[in-house]
This record gives C-alpha cells, sequence and structure tokens, in this order.
C-alpha cells in the first residue's frame, strides 16, 4: 500500500494547480487579446496589461509546475496564495456592481468567485504553513525548502 499515499498527495495538488495548469494559462496563450482586455480593466495602459497577462502566466506555470514537482514548493504555494487574493481583488470586484440583492445579479456570481479565489488561496496557505504553529514557524526559518510531498516515512523496524 505504499503506493496509495503518493497517489493520494500527487492527486490533492494536482486538483490544487488544476485551474491553474492546464486551463488559465493555455487560456492565456490561445486567448491572449481577451487576457490583455481583462488586464486592461484594472490597468489603463495597454503595455502594462500585457505586461500583467505575462507575469501571470508565468506564475500560473512555474508556480504550479514547482507545487506539483515539490521543489520550493512552499514559497510557490505562498505566490499562488497571493496570486488567487490579488486577482480576486482586481477582478472579482461583487461590491461594484449595485445588484447583488437581485437574484441574478452579476454581483452574486464575482461573490462566489471571490470567495473562491479566497478558498483556493487557503489550500495553498496549507501547503506553505502545513496545519500546525510548529509548522508556520518552519516556513518562515526556510521559505524555499521542500516539503517533500512525495516522501514516505520508513517505518521504525522492530527488534
Amino acid at each position: 500500500m505504499l503506493v496509495l499515499p503518493v497517489l493520494i498527495a500527487i492527486a490533492v495538488r494536482v486538483l490544487l494547480v488544476l485551474l491553474f495548469l492546464p486551463f488559465s494559462a493555455f487560456d492565456k496563450v490561445l486567448n491572449f487579446g481577451g487576457a490583455v482586455a481583462q488586464a486592461e480593466q484594472a490597468v489603463a495602459r495597454p503595455a502594462l496589461a500585457r505586461l500583467l497577462v505575462f507575469v501571470g502566466l508565468a506564475v500560473e506555470v512555474l508556480m504550479s509546475l514547482a507545487i506539483l514537482s515539490g521543489v520550493a514548493d512552499k514559497a510557490a504555494a505562498f505566490i499562488l496564495a497571493g496570486y488567487c487574493m490579488v486577482t480576486a481583488m482586481l477582478w472579482k470586484q461583487f461590491w461594484q456592481p449595485r445588484d447583488f440583492r437581485v437574484e441574478n445579479g452579476k454581483a452574486r456570481a464575482l461573490f462566489w468567485d471571490f470567495l473562491k479565489n479566497f478558498a483556493l488561496a487557503g489550500g495553498f496557505l496549507l501547503i506553505t504553513f502545513g496545519t500546525t504553529a510548529r509548522s508556520v514557524d518552519r516556513f518562515w526559518q526556510a521559505p524555499l525548502s521542500s516539503s517533500h510531498p512525495y516522501q514516505l516515512d520508513r517505518p521504525a523496524r522492530q527488534p
């Protein structure tokens, strides 16, 4: 049964990054103009909007690969958590439309997307910090360390 724990660890990480790699990253590549148009909602300059799309693409691909591979995965998860929160604040502004109380209003849909972004950030922060105060302290001591997600602890030998 040594294979099952590793498969579960891989599956959990795949589920966390699946939104970014491949879907959002490929969407930015295949629909670059649309991604730039969306970025222009947050910044006025087209050149800056294009830069934001390229930075977003790099974050989505490189941080996802780091999380999947376990190489500097804690730092990568920390960056993706921040990315989720920043994109929620910039593009999921549910407080802007004045139709939140309307049954099919735009604000209501944005609200759920906003919460999903923050929930996803919480999942990434679990990779970053773990679930205990001790593991939080360990991250700050060595932020580029790996969590060694696919390593199995060897059982103690019986005398």
